[in-house]
């Protein structure tokens, strides 16, 4: 009943993460377009930044900003945030029940660091909240008054992160690690900053005082790195599920590709926001990182001789699989906390094992995502002569 229980909460958790994201991103996309987008004129309140005319849903919208706040408070105000909130809570209750609670599974691989998984999880905690705070701290430094600065060092900072965490946990949860990382400083912008300033700017009104011009400009550099962030963490996000992404041995430098294609992509609609051309080159730069990671990925992993080699017997390949993937593979696991075969996959025939010989290739030989975390310790020689076995056809004698 356990495994069930915990299988549901693993989906309704993960349901209400990509509910709450899409309302996240959705108002955070359409917020920038309309800063972006806005017109000044003569004849404007005292204040105001400019306007912008939008149609959508059968009406017409007339949308201005001021600069700091209107003359006098309107009686009812809409707060973004609780959006920012629920993605970051759900993102976290996801990490708790994927992650933490199958940590020997998908946050360990002793092959990189023999951790305990109580250590890895009290490292993976420790290490979302001190980068943290080194961001918030640069931010505030006087690094913050400089947005090229602050973005290349920020850039250089999150790779080096990265790196770190390939150092000690799974490719699968460094990944996943980097990803919250980058969630946690998005949402504590909104949390610590961007929303507290808000609300001063608000009980300065209320007390019938101007409030300080500060407070917004900086609500808004804040706002502006979650924009350029919101793409590399979707893909973060969905790359745990892709082994060639996480599990091969350059993935690192994939992760600081990914942190610069973001971006890129980002600018070019920004420019286009602002009504004006759209820099190709941000089109050409991703497309040239997209086939990099490519080609990166086909690299594999450190050790294994893919093509290689002479073909071995299957009997050789059958026993390699049959210790080391059958069971939890089998049409009854017997590896703790499996019920059913992970992806109804079967791998404890001769027939299954040929018959699932592509995903053998991706999950085993060119990265090493299966054995999760290596938790049966499948060797480099024992990948090798899988890889020749698929080299060679994969024949069943």
């Amino acid at each position: 009943m356990e495994v069930v229980l915990t299988e549901w909460a693993s989906a309704l958790i993960r349901w209400t993460h990509v509910i709450a994201g899409i309302a996240w991103i959705g108002s955070s996309f359409y917020f920038i377009h309309l800063d972006l987008s806005l017109r000044p004129r003569a004849g404007l309140p005292p204040g105001v930044k400019g306007e912008a005319w939008q149609v959508h849903g059968g009406g017409f919208y007339h949308m201005v900003k001021y600069l700091v706040a209107p003359p006098n408070l309107p009686d009812h105000l809409t707060w973004f945030k609780w959006e920012a909130y629920a993605t970051w809570l759900s993102g976290f209750g996801l990490l708790v029940v994927v992650y933490y609670f199958n940590a020997e599974m998908f946050l360990v691989d002793r092959s990189v660091l023999d951790l305990s998984p109580n250590a890895a999880i009290a490292m993976s905690l420790g290490m979302l909240l001190v980068p943290w705070l080194a961001y918030e701290i640069a931010c505030r430094s006087p690094l913050g008054k400089s947005e090229i600065a602050l973005a290349l060092v920020g850039y250089v900072f999150l790779v080096g992160v990265t790196y770190a965490y390939t150092q000690i946990f799974s490719g699968r949860g460094a990944f996943v690690q980097i990803g919250a990382l980058v969630g946690t400083i998005m949402v504590a912008n909104v949390f610590v900053v961007i929303i507290p300033n808000q609300k001063k700017i608000v009980a300065a009104m209320l007390g019938g005082t101007d409030p300080n011009p500060a407070w917004g400009e900086v609500g808004k550099q804040r706002s502006v790195h979650n924009n350029y962030l919101t793409l590399p963490v979707v893909f973060l996000m969905i790359s745990t599920h892709y082994p060639l992404m996480f599990a091969t041995r350059y993935n690192w430098i994939i992760v600081a590709i990914l942190l610069l294609m973001g971006p890129a992509i980002r600018h070019f609609y920004n420019r286009r926001h602002e009504g004006k051309e759209g820099p190709l080159w941000t089109w050409a730069a991703a497309a040239v990182g997209a086939l990099v990671i490519v080609w990166l990925s086909a690299m594999g992993t450190p050790g294994v001789k893919v093509g290689e080699g002479p073909a071995p017997k299957f009997a050789a390949v059958q026993e390699i699989v049959t210790s080391r993937c059958s069971m939890c593979h089998a049409s009854e696991p017997v590896w703790s906390g499996i019920v059913f075969p992970p992806k109804a996959i079967r791998l404890d025939t001769a027939d299954n094992i040929r018959g699932h010989r592509h995903e053998i290739e991706i999950q085993a030989v060119r990265s090493n995502a299966m054995p999760p975390g290596n938790i049966t310790g499948m060797t480099v020689d024992e990948r090798s002569i899988v890889a020749a076995w698929l080299a060679a056809g994969a024949a069943k004698d």
